[in-house]
């Protein structure tokens, strides 16, 4: 999750586009691998409910360095594929 926010905050600065002050805040704490509350886990969870239909954008690429799309940077500064996996995992342990 760490390593996809740094790479998420990377492709922001790189290309201006991607995810809002809140996600880069979130890209903060899970690069900085600050502590994750159950408030944050449930934020994490609900962020990758309402955003998969991003991989399905047009615009720019998923998962790429030269042409990356504002979805999938936003993807990574919420933790990427590995924070969606944890959160999942995580909410699933608190029946949400």
């Amino acid at each position: 999750m760490a390593a996809n926010a740094k790479r998420g905050l990377k492709l922001r600065e790189k290309f201006n586009r991607g995810g809002t002050d809140v996600g880069v805040k979130r890209a903060h704490q899970l690069a900085d691998r600050g502590d994750v509350t159950v408030e944050d886990l449930k934020a994490m969870h609900s962020y990758f409910a309402r955003h998969a239909v991003d991989k399905d954008g047009k615009a720019h690429r998923w998962d790429s360095d030269d042409d990356p799309s504002a979805g999938f940077i936003a993807w990574l500064l919420w933790g990427g594929d590995e924070g969606k996996a944890w959160a999942d995992r995580n909410a699933k342990k608190l029946g949400d």
